[in-house]
């Protein structure tokens, strides 16, 4: 690890296995009808989403959506990571309805949660899906070690969700090791401190550029270059500036604002750091990065 956080932010020198630097991912995408749309306006108005994600819980969606959401994926060659539905906030317990309960609102409570989220993947990868948001480090640590044994599919892709509050390059070493394919940091990191995560994992990060409301509302257009700069590869997380909060399902008019927020991300990119390179559609699920091994 770094003996500190970056204040220089040096350049990253790492790519995606395809060479290229960033890939765009638009969160809370918590039905079928808004993939659909962000998909195919993002073609029509010549842009390109490499990534869908889907928040609300797989198991709140019926066989055919999930299904849907995969030929989706198909079509537009973009990346659909499904969440695991179990969590604290689904669960009858009382402490997460508390002010300090609410800090472990997406993780497990109880060995039969874990059951229950491994067999939500089951069901998963039945239907097609390869791609999983993980909320909680203990079911990343099952999942991980089912992957490794066979159970479960080898290009499973494990991304670790900001909601599990991690933020600093020990804990990121700690998520790899323990089977993360990708990383959310918490999103309000500074650009050193992103560049110090960097320095720490091969494995790409996933870093918000806005935010809803609920969860500091910030924009920080400007900074997505320097981003992708420093701690390239990663995942320009942006479009959740539409929306209040997570966990909803976004109307045509937020879905619209979405699709501009992305349009204007991916001009700032082209103004501000031309020699970027975005990946196309249908992206290698490769979680390696290419690039000078990462020495802890």
């Amino acid at each position: 690890m770094p003996a500190g956080d970056l204040l220089d932010a040096p350049d990253s020198g790492r790519t995606f296995p395809d060479g290229c630097h960033f890939r765009i991912e638009v969160p809370t995408v918590n039905s079928v009808q808004a993939a659909a749309t962000l998909l195919a306006e993002s073609r029509r108005r010549g842009f390109t989403i490499n990534r869908i994600t889907e928040t609300r819980g797989m198991y709140r969606h019926t066989a055919r959506e999930i299904g849907e959401y995969v030929a989706l994926g198909k079509d537009f060659g973009a990346e659909i990571l499904m969440s695991v539905g179990p969590r604290a906030g689904y669960d009858i317990g009382a402490g997460v309805q508390t002010p300090e309960g609410s800090r472990i609102s997406y993780r497990l409570r109880g060995q039969e949660q874990i059951v229950r989220a491994v067999e939500d993947v089951k069901r998963g990868v039945d239907l097609g899906v390869r791609g999983f948001v993980v909320y909680d480090e203990g079911l990343l640590w099952a999942l991980g070690r089912l992957r490794t044994a066979g159970h479960l599919p080898a290009d499973l892709h494990l991304k670790v969700s900001a909601h599990c509050g991690q933020g600093n390059p020990a804990a990121a070493q700690m998520l790899e090791m323990l089977g993360a394919d990708s990383f959310n940091p918490v999103r309000d990191l500074t650009l050193p401190m992103i560049s110090a995560l960097r320095q720490s994992v091969r494995i790409p990060l996933d870093c918000h550029v806005d935010n809803p409301k609920k969860s500091g509302g910030f924009i920080r257009t400007y900074e997505a270059p320097d981003f992708v700069r420093a701690a390239a590869p990663l995942h320009l997380k942006t479009g959740n500036s539409a929306l209040e909060g997570h966990g909803v399902n976004p109307g045509p008019q937020q879905v619209d604002d979405i699709l501009r927020q992305v349009e204007i991300v991916v001009e700032f990119l082209a103004r501000h750091y031309p020699a970027a390179r975005q990946s196309p559609p249908g992206l290698s699920r490769s979680p390696v990065a290419a690039g000078t091994p990462t020495e802890a």
